[in-house]
């Protein structure tokens, strides 16, 4: 049986940890540093770091910020925002990312996950997809959701990962910050279009709601920022949970 995983993510903003809903009303949620080497030690598989305003502010992604949470875990650690080309994951890898998370980027030139996969292997290329259901359908979003495209989601998702991505993090915008569940359809429409990890975000709740995403959205890896930052959900009671609806996971 494939082991699910679980991925706090770190928004960042202004060096702090941030979250908000729909992807706006930020408020704070601590420091990156010190809720990274919490979750490193109470049981999280992976750790996303977003550097949610690089794109916005058309700057790198902050890379000291990055070696210090490094030097914090031992788990497998995703860093993303602003990055678009092989130099900017170069430095990342050096500081201590295993893998990069690119988005904006990858839509306005394609050619970057081929040439990243190429480069570093696809199992360190995640490509996140932020998307919003208009008119029933499910279109692509960048800038931190702040630009809409003509981009269907499941088009995306078939593209990137020809061309190399070893993941897909998918997050639901009508979803995100809500608590009321992962968007489980669009999830198992992604599944069971293509081969590679899809990683659920937007929507973290309840503790069922990680039961859903892996048994309805038959998602490899469920993301939450905010239940776990204010300690709404603890991760190995959650692992425990998961574990008692057959659904197998590290502990």
């Amino acid at each position: 049986m494939i082991t699910k995983r679980i991925i706090p993510c770190l928004d960042i903003k202004n060096g702090r940890t941030v979250k908000g809903t729909n992807f706006v009303n930020l408020r704070d949620a601590g420091d990156p540093v010190a809720l990274a080497k919490l979750y490193s030690e109470t049981g999280a598989d992976e750790l996303v770091f977003l550097d949610i305003s690089a794109t916005e502010e058309r700057r790198k992604t902050l890379a000291n910020l990055v070696l210090a949470v490094a030097e914090q875990i031992n788990i497998p650690f995703t860093v993303g925002g602003g990055i678009a080309s092989i130099d900017d994951v170069r430095l990342l890898l050096r500081n201590g990312a295993d893998k990069v998370s690119i988005n904006s980027a990858a839509v306005k030139r394609p050619e970057l996950i081929n040439e990243l996969a190429a480069t570093f292997g696809s199992q360190c290329v995640v490509v996140a997809i932020d998307a919003k259901q208009i008119d029933k359908s499910w279109i692509v979003h960048l800038v931190g959701g702040k630009e809409p495209t003509s981009i269907d989601l499941f088009t995306w998702a078939k593209e990137v990962e020809q061309r190399g991505a070893g993941e897909i993090l998918f997050t639901s915008m009508d979803h995100d910050g809500t608590k009321s569940g992962f968007a489980n359809e669009a999830l198992a429409q992604l599944s069971s279009m293509v081969n590679i990890p899809i990683i659920a975000s937007g929507g973290a709740g309840l503790s069922h709601h990680f039961t859903d995403a892996f048994i309805e959205g038959n998602a490899d890896a469920a993301l939450a920022a905010s239940v776990f930052h204010f300690k709404e959900i603890d991760i190995i009671t959650l692992k425990n949970e998961l574990i008692s609806q057959g659904i197998s996971v590290r502990i």
